[in-house]
C-alpha cells in the first residue's frame, strides 16, 4: 500500500512541477535527485558488477528510468494526472508482449485475450477529452504507451541478463549511469537560474519535483526491492494495480474529471492485467 501511495503520487508531483519547469526539466531533476541519493549506494556496489553486465544495465537506465522520466512530465502536458497513472498499468502487458516478442516467451489463450483487454481500455482513454467526453484521438497519450514499452524492455533485461545481480545494485548503477547525462541535460538548457530567480513558485515546484525524486524514484526502488525480498515477484506485482487508484484519487482532490468512461476504461486496463497474470 505504501509503494502504491508512492507511486501512484507521482503523477500529481509531476503536475505540480510543470507548472513552472518545462517537461524536460521535470524529467531530469526526478533523475538528477534520486542519483545523488543513489550515489552511495551505487558507489558501494561497483564490485559486485562484472564487466559484461554494464551494457546491460545501461539499457535498464535507459529504458527503465531516463526515457520514462522525460516521456510523463512531456505527455502530462496535454493529459490528466489519473489518466496518465491509469495508463501506467499497461507495464506488465507490454512487459508480456516483448517477453513473447523477443525473449522466446509463450503466450496463452488467457494472455492474448488480457493483452487485447488492455489494449482495449488504453485507446479508450485516449479518446476521452479533459471534459470527459469521447472525442478525436490524443496522440500524447502515446507517449504513456511509449514509456510502459520502455519499462516491459528493462523488466524483461533484467530477468534474462541481470537476474544473477542483487537488485538494488543494478537499481542504483543503473541510475548513477543516467543521472550525469540528466545532469549535462540542465547545465546544457541553463534556464532554471531564471525560473529560480522568478520567486518562491519556483522553489516550492522544485519541492514537489524533490518529493518526486526521492520517493517516487530512488526510495520507491528501494521499497519495491525489500517488498520483493519480503514476499515474492508475484505478490509486489499486486502494486500494478493500486498505483491507478490512488493516481486517480489524486486527480480527483485537484478537479480532474473523472467519468463513467474513465472508469471503464482503468477496468479494461485493470482487468486485462490481471487475467494476463493470472493466466
Amino acid at each position: 500500500m505504501l509503494l502504491a501511495f508512492v507511486w501512484g503520487s507521482s503523477f500529481i508531483l509531476m503536475k505540480r512541477g510543470l507548472t513552472v519547469f518545462a517537461a524536460g526539466e521535470v524529467g531530469a531533476l526526478r533523475i538528477v535527485i534520486a542519483f545523488v541519493l543513489l550515489l552511495p549506494l551505487a558507489i558501494s556496489n561497483l564490485r559486485l558488477i562484472p564487466a559484461n553486465s554494464w551494457f546491460y544495465i545501461f539499457i535498464t537506465g535507459f529504458c527503465g528510468n531516463l526515457l520514462p522520466a522525460f516521456l510523463f512530465p512531456t505527455a502530462q502536458q496535454h493529459l490528466p494526472s489519473s489518466v496518465a497513472g491509469i495508463l501506467n498499468a499497461l507495464t506488465p502487458i507490454f512487459t508480456l508482449l516483448i517477453g513473447v516478442l523477443f525473449f522466446s516467451f509463450r503466450l496463452k489463450k488467457w494472455q492474448f485475450i488480457g493483452m487485447t483487454m488492455g489494449f482495449a481500455g488504453s485507446i479508450g482513454l485516449s479518446l476521452i477529452q479533459s471534459g470527459g467526453e469521447v472525442g478525436g484521438f490524443n496522440p500524447y497519450a502515446l507517449l504513456i504507451v511509449a514509456a510502459t514499452i520502455c519499462y516491459g524492455i528493462s523488466i524483461n533485461v533484467i530477468g534474462k541478463y541481470l537476474r544473477q545481480l542483487p537488485s538494488l545494485a543494478i537499481s542504483a548503477t543503473a541510475m548513477m549511469i543516467v543521472g550525469l547525462p540528466a545532469l549535462a541535460y540542465l547545465l546544457i538548457t541553463g534556464e532554471l537560474p531564471a525560473k529560480f530567480s522568478q520567486g518562491e513558485q519556483a522553489w516550492v515546484a522544485l519541492g514537489y519535483v524533490s518529493i518526486l525524486g526521492i520517493f517516487g524514484t530512488a526510495l520507491g526502488l528501494v521499497f519495491f526491492n525489500k517488498l520483493v525480498k519480503m514476499t515474492s515477484p508475484v505478490f509486489a506485482s499486486s502494486v500494478t494495480y493500486l498505483i491507478p487508484v490512488f493516481a486517480m484519487l489524486w486527480g480527483i482532490a485537484d478537479s480532474e474529471t473523472f467519468g463513467l468512461l474513465h472508469v471503464a476504461g482503468m477496468g479494461l486496463i485493470i482487468g486485462g492485467v490481471y487475467i494476463a497474470n493470472r493466466s
